[in-house]
């Protein structure tokens, strides 16, 4: 997965609450945790956003399938309405 960010980014320093063991683990298994941690993060935003516009194009698709019906055969309720 191709992720967003760039090498040349200004960095900053945030605030986590995270696990301590967790992170005791993570420490032992590299030296670069905030590297880790950057990565996975860029991973999920890059999925999030795919999920999200892909999610938008199947709303949109029904959408159109809809109006398409009622176009072609009328509003379920239409024959209910007292309007």
């Amino acid at each position: 997965m191709k992720t967003i960010t760039h090498a040349q980014s200004r960095k900053r320093p945030v605030n986590l609450t995270l696990n301590e063991d967790l992170v005791q683990q993570a420490r032992q298994l590299t030296n670069n945790l905030s590297g880790i941690v950057e990565a996975l993060l860029a991973e999920f935003v890059e999925r999030e956003r795919l999920r999200r516009r892909e999610h938008s194009e199947r709303v949109t698709t029904t959408i159109a399938l809809w109006n398409t019906f009622e176009e072609q055969h009328g509003a379920f309720a239409d024959e209910y309405s007292p309007l």
